[in-house]
């Protein structure tokens, strides 16, 4: 998961960088939507380690 932020965030760079203005945005759009499933996860399994003890 977190290897497919890293691409989606290379290829917003990258293209920014070559004047595509909509494919960057739609990587970065995609790196946020991961980024935020991640964090989700992350907080669900805080949350159930915190109800387990």
């Amino acid at each position: 998961m977190i290897k497919w932020i890293i691409i989606l965030l290379i290829v917003a760079a990258a293209a920014s960088l070559l004047g595509m203005p909509a494919l960057a945005g739609a990587a970065a759009t995609g790196a946020r939507v991961l980024i935020g499933v991640v964090l989700i996860i992350f907080l669900l399994i805080l949350l159930g380690v915190f109800a387990v003890t």
